[in-house]
C-alpha cells in the first residue's frame, strides 16, 4: 500500500491527527534498501551456483589450479552473501520497527475530529429515566444496600478493585451469564481463554507497543494481564491459515480485565466509573474482507439488542478520527445514560480492524481459488459490566429498593435489591 500510493496513507492518517510523513519516508527508504540488497544477494547466489557448477568440469579436465581458484571465488561470494543477508535482516528489522509506529488507516465512514466532542451520535434509544426524589449515585446505593464495598477493595488491593457482596455478586454473575447466553444464541462459540498473555499476543492485536504503560506486566515471566478478552481470543488465530470452510469465525468469552488507567482522577472515576479490574464479555469475529462491514453492522445490532433487553437509555456513537484507537479502522461506542450522575457512561466499543491485526498476527484464509489472503478481524464488548451495573442501580432505584430488569431475574433469582 505504501509503495503504491504513500500520500494516500498520509492523507488518511491525518484524519486520525497523525503525521505519518516522516515514518512513511523512512519506511520507503528502508524498503528500497532492503529490496536493493535482495537483488544483489540474488545475483550473488546465481554466481555461486554458476561457479560451483564450473568446479566439477574443471576437476574432470584436470585443471586443478583453475578449480581451486574457482573454489576461492565461491568462498568469497559466500562470505559476501552472508554479509548481505545480515544487512538485509538489519534493514528488515528497522523497517518493521518503523511500520509498527503507524496506526491503522481509518475507513471512509470516519470523519475528522479532535476528540470525543466531535464523535457522531448515530442513534439514541431506550426509555426516559424518572428518578425518585432524593435519588442516589450508584456508589451510595452500593453502600446503602451493602452490595459493593469499595473501601474493602482498597484494603485488600488498592483503589479500583471493588469487592462485590451478596446480591451485588449475584448481579455480576447474572449479567455475565446473560451476556454469554445471548451471544451463544446469536451464533458465537464460547471459549475461556487465559487472562495472561505473552508479548507476541500483545503485539498481534496492537496493544504492544502502543499501550504498554496501560497494561499490568509480570516482569519475571514477561506476561501481561489482559486488558480485554480481545487479546487472547483473537490470538487463537495467530499464524493460522483458515480453510475455505473455516471462515467466518465467531467467538465469545468472559474474562476479568486489567488496566492501569494512569492519570485518571476526579468525579469521573468514582465508584464503578473507572476500575483497574473489571468483568467483561467480548465477541470476536474473523471475516473475509468483503463480508466484514456487514458483520460489523450485525455486531452493533446485537450489542444494541442486549442494551434494549436491559431496558436502559442508550446512544450509539461513531468515533471521529481523533478519538479512534491506534488499531481500529472504525469504531462504534455504546453509552448508557446515568440519570443520577447526569452523564453518559461508555459500556462498549465495536470495531473493525480490517487487515491491521491480521497482518501482525499472520492470520490468513485460503480462498476458493486456493490463494491465501489476509482476513479482517472485528471485536466488541457485549458488554463491559461496571458501568452497566452503575446505570442499572441508578436508573432502577425506587424508595423501596432497586428493581432488577425482568430479563435478569432467571439469573439472579430475585427481582429487587433491598
Amino acid at each position: 500500500m505504501l509503495r503504491d500510493d504513500p500520500q494516500a496513507v498520509v492523507a488518511k492518517l491525518k484524519i486520525k491527527n497523525f503525521d505519518a510523513q516522516p515514518i512513511v519516508d523512512k519506511v520507503l527508504e528502508l524498503d528500497a534498501r532492503r529490496r536493493s540488497l535482495q537483488t544483489e544477494s540474488d545475483a550473488l547466489l546465481a554466481q555461486q551456483k554458476q561457479k560451483a557448477a564450473e568446479i566439477g568440469g574443471l576437476m574432470k579436465q584436470g585443471l586443478r589450479d583453475a578449480a581451486e581458484a574457482a573454489k576461492a571465488e565461491v568462498a568469497a561470494l559466500k562470505a559476501r552473501s552472508a554479509e548481505l543477508l545480515t544487512r538485509m535482516d538489519e534493514a528488515a528489522a528497522e523497517l518493521e520497527s518503523q511500520l509498527v509506529l503507524m496506526p491503522n488507516t481509518p475507513c471512509a465512514l470516519v470523519k475528522p475530529g479532535k476528540g470525543a466532542e466531535d464523535n457522531e451520535v448515530v442513534k439514541m434509544g431506550g426509555p426516559e429515566v424518572k428518578l425518585p426524589e432524593g435519588a442516589l449515585p450508584h456508589w451510595e446505593l452500593a453502600k446503602k444496600y451493602d452490595i459493593i464495598d469499595f473501601d474493602l477493595g482498597v484494603k485488600i488491593t488498592g483503589a479500583g478493585f471493588p469487592v462485590y457482596k451478596g446480591k451485588g455478586a449475584k448481579l455480576q454473575r447474572a449479567l455475565i451469564n446473560f451476556f454469554l447466553d445471548s451471544n451463544t444464541a446469536a451464533g458465537y462459540k464460547e471459549v475461556e481463554p487465559p487472562v495472561m498473555v505473552n508479548r507476541d499476543s500483545g503485539f498481534g492485536t496492537g496493544q504492544l507497543p502502543d499501550k504498554e504503560g496501560q497494561m499490568y506486566h509480570a516482569e519475571v515471566d514477561d506476561f501481561y494481564m489482559v486488558p480485554t478478552a480481545e487479546v487472547p481470543v483473537t490470538n487463537i488465530f495467530r499464524d493460522v491459515i483458515l480453510a475455505p470452510g473455516e471462515i467466518p469465525q465467531r467467538l465469545t468469552a468472559y474474562t476479568p480485565c486489567f488496566r492501569r488507567e494512569a492519570g485518571s482522577y476526579g468525579k469521573d472515576v468514582r465508584g464503578l466509573n473507572r476500575l483497574h479490574q473489571f468483568d467483561k464479555v467480548e465477541i470476536v469475529r474473523v471475516e473475509k474482507p468483503e463480508d466484514s462491514y456487514a458483520a460489523l453492522d450485525e455486531m452493533v445490532a446485537h450489542v444494541e439488542s442486549l442494551v434494549c433487553k436491559l431496558g436502559l437509555k442508550y446512544r450509539i456513537l461513531r468515533l471521529c478520527g481523533g478519538d479512534l484507537s491506534f488499531t481500529s479502522a472504525i469504531t462504534y461506542d455504546f453509552e448508557l445514560w446515568s440519570a443520577a450522575q447526569q452523564r453518559w457512561l461508555e459500556i462498549s466499543s465495536v470495531s473493525n480492524f480490517e487487515t491491521y491485526q491480521a497482518n501482525r498476527l499472520h492470520l490468513r484464509y485460503r480462498d476458493e481459488a486456493g490463494k491465501t489472503q489476509l482476513a479482517h478481524t472485528l471485536n466488541g464488548s457485549s458488554l463491559a459490566l461496571p458501568r452497566v451495573v452503575a446505570a442499572l442501580l441508578e436508573d432502577n432505584q425506587t424508595p423501596d429498593g432497586i428493581i432488577i430488569p425482568e430479563v435478569l431475574r432467571p439469573y439472579t433469582g430475585f427481582d429487587k435489591i433491598d
